[in-house]
């Protein structure tokens, strides 16, 4: 019995320090009529990320908020997909991404910028630990949309270390060249002296 009850209280020491943090971004009462009249439901869209270049998103539907949370978040934690930062604070080059009518552009931005993006984008970069980032949404603004487009333009984003390792060159050799003397805050010689 003893063992039990370590057992359990092992599993909630893990619970509590928790290594990701998530985002509700939207819930939506949906309601099914039947003969003895409505019965309704919750659906809800969570963001979960590590805050240092993972994220992913869930949906979850239930009879109760919490419930719907719960499944949301779990479905999220199992569909991170890892995301390459510059200098860990913003993206390496702008992207543009898309899922159905949603449409997103996302441009890198110079320190202390801040994140600039509307409702489920800015949760997307919150947890995904961008600091500086300017995005825009056109078209859809379902919430689940602009979520998909934000995660595709994303995934597509390469770091100069992956686009060198592709073609077996050095990081040197794809930076574009300075013609005056390199200074030791640009981030393009930074990347190139760490490879």
């Amino acid at each position: 019995m003893a063992e039990r009850d370590n057992r359990r209280g092992n599993r909630r020491d893990r619970d509590e320090t928790p290594e990701f943090a998530d985002r509700l971004v939207a819930i939506n009462r949906v309601s099914k009529t039947v003969k003895g009249g409505k019965r309704f439901g919750f659906a809800a869209l969570v963001v979960v990320g590590d805050q240092k270049g993972r994220v992913g998103f869930g949906k979850g539907k239930a009879k109760e908020v919490p419930e719907a949370i719960r499944k949301a978040t779990e479905q999220a934690k199992r569909k991170m997909i890892r995301v390459p930062l510059r200098e860990g604070r913003t993206l390496h080059h702008d992207q543009e991404g898309r899922w159905g009518a949603g449409k997103v552009i996302m441009r890198t931005a110079p320190q202390g910028t801040g994140i600039i993006a509307g409702g489920p984008m800015r949760a997307v970069f919150e947890m995904l630990g961008v600091q500086d980032v300017v995005a825009k949404s056109n078209g859809s603004q379902n919430p689940y949309n602009m979520i998909r487009a934000t995660l595709d333009g994303l995934q597509r984003e390469q770091s100069p270390r992956m686009v060198a390792q592709r073609r077996g060159k050095k990081v040197a050799d794809i930076l574009p060249k300075r013609d005056e003397a390199p200074s030791h805050g640009d981030p393009q010689t930074q990347l190139a002296e760490e490879a």
